[in-house]
């Protein structure tokens, strides 16, 4: 079944952790999975700050072969609800100035760990199995990923920079792309998908106002 790749980003941008599964140096041939949050970039590829003494993090260094789960926020069955499985390489990240504030936008809690032993890494896909529900589950490949529009970080911060001059901090702007916009509202993640995206990046401040004015 063919799945629209939108899908995959909308989850991957609502939800704040998944399940990281790494290859095992401690107990060798055996899987070893965690839970970690992460941020998505520009490019829609998971960023992780874990620490560099953590098991997973001595598995990636040894092996970067990965798989990340992650399911719908809030699901009351996860059979149900829109969930994936992203299987790519983590490896790791030397993040610009406008990537760790996109990063700390997203996960403010992480700021002080960035004074520990805490780095960046990014999972780079290989293939993704999306599952929407009972019937409804395909794969994307490593060539829908690469191919997305993306926004630079640098032309993001301008935007936002806009948006809050006009509209204030409410709701709180997480990060923007050229497929939506992520808010949070209370403490709730909303992703909201522009119409006939991917938007070219000097039509996107504009959609966003109208969307704003959309909102209860």
């Amino acid at each position: 079944m063919k799945i629209p790749i939108e899908l995959a980003i909308d989850l991957l941008h609502l939800a704040t952790d998944g399940t990281l599964a790494t290859h095992s140096e401690t107990v060798p041939g055996y899987p070893f999975a965690t839970a970690v949050p992460h941020v998505p970039d520009e490019a829609h590829r998971p960023v992780f700050c874990i620490s560099r003494l953590a098991e997973h993090t001595r598995n990636i260094l040894a092996d970067t072969r990965v798989s990340y789960a992650l399911t719908q926020p809030g699901a009351a069955d996860v059979q149900a609800a829109p969930r994936m499985t992203m299987v790519g390489d983590v490896e790791p990240l030397e993040p610009s100035s406008a990537l760790v504030e996109r990063f700390l936008r997203y996960q403010p809690s992480a700021e002080p760990l960035l004074a520990l032993d805490f780095s960046f890494f990014r999972l780079t896909p290989q293939r993704v199995r999306y599952i929407g529900g009972v019937g409804k589950m395909g794969w994307l490949e490593a060539t829908d990923w690469h191919t997305l529009a993306t926004l630079a970080p640098e032309e993001e911060q301008l935007v936002l920079r806009e948006l809050v001059a006009s509209q204030g901090r409410r709701p709180r702007l997480l990060g923007v792309d050229r497929y939506g916009i992520d808010i949070e509202i209370g403490e709730h993640r909303q992703r909201h998908r522009f119409p006939n995206g991917p938007l070219a990046a000097q039509d996107i401040e504009t959609t966003i106002r109208r969307m704003f004015l959309a909102l209860p």
